[in-house]
């Protein structure tokens, strides 16, 4: 296969990676490095992603995607199948690079997700950085025939009703990355908004909620 072998590496198989699992040995602001038999990969995910990340120097398993560019390789990675499918979908769109499809997998939750492009909310996806209206009027346009979420409308009442508990969350001094995260882990069970509040103050301040 001309013009994809490199220092002995087979870029064609690289490319048809699914996995990756080995030791987490960093992680950064965007990215985790996991080492596989002394090589340590450099792998670029959302920050819902690495607050999720076990200890560092643990075990993990990833679902990786290989981006090949004219400047080099750049790999990203997930904790499950799905985000994987969802990244890929992304990326399928005019215009919607491997970036980009972070930014907006780094704005809510995959679920939410989902419920944005079913319900054609484009505003709930453009709140990603770098994504304009248009760009988020094509991601509904191309990929809501493709996605498939059950009480979509319910989701999306639920991520409105939200947008006020992170404005109330971050002017407390919050950063917004941490405020969302909290939020999904209160989950949908708790649909009153001063419970939401409540559960969420509890995650924010180390202590176990209810």
């Amino acid at each position: 296969m001309a013009g994809l072998i490199s220092n002995g590496v087979d870029l064609y198989n690289m490319a048809m990676l699914y996995s990756l699992t080995g030791k987490l040995v960093e992680t950064g602001d965007n990215f985790l490095v996991l080492e596989i038999s002394g090589f340590g990969l450099k792998v670029f995910t959302h920050r819902r992603t690495l607050a999720n990340l076990p200890p560092i120097g643990s075990g993990l398993k990833i679902f990786s995607y290989l981006y090949l560019r004219e400047e080099g390789l750049e790999l990203y990675g997930f904790l499950n199948t799905q985000e994987l499918e969802f990244f890929e979908l992304l990326i399928s769109v005019s215009g919607v690079g491997p970036k980009s499809a972070i930014s907006i997998m780094d704005v809510a939750e995959l679920k939410n997700l989902l419920a944005a492009i079913k319900e054609e909310r484009p505003d709930l996806l453009t709140r990603a950085a770098g994504i304009g209206r248009k760009t988020g009027e094509r991601i509904i346009l191309e990929l809501k025939s493709k996605v498939h979420l059950d009480e979509s409308g319910e989701t999306v009442k639920r991520i409105e009703s939200d947008v006020d508990l992170i404005e109330t969350l971050c002017s407390l001094g919050y950063r917004r990355d941490e405020v969302r995260i909290a939020l999904e882990k209160v989950g949908s069970n708790h649909q009153k908004l001063e419970d939401r509040l409540r559960l969420a103050l509890k995650i924010l301040t180390g202590k176990k909620p209810e």
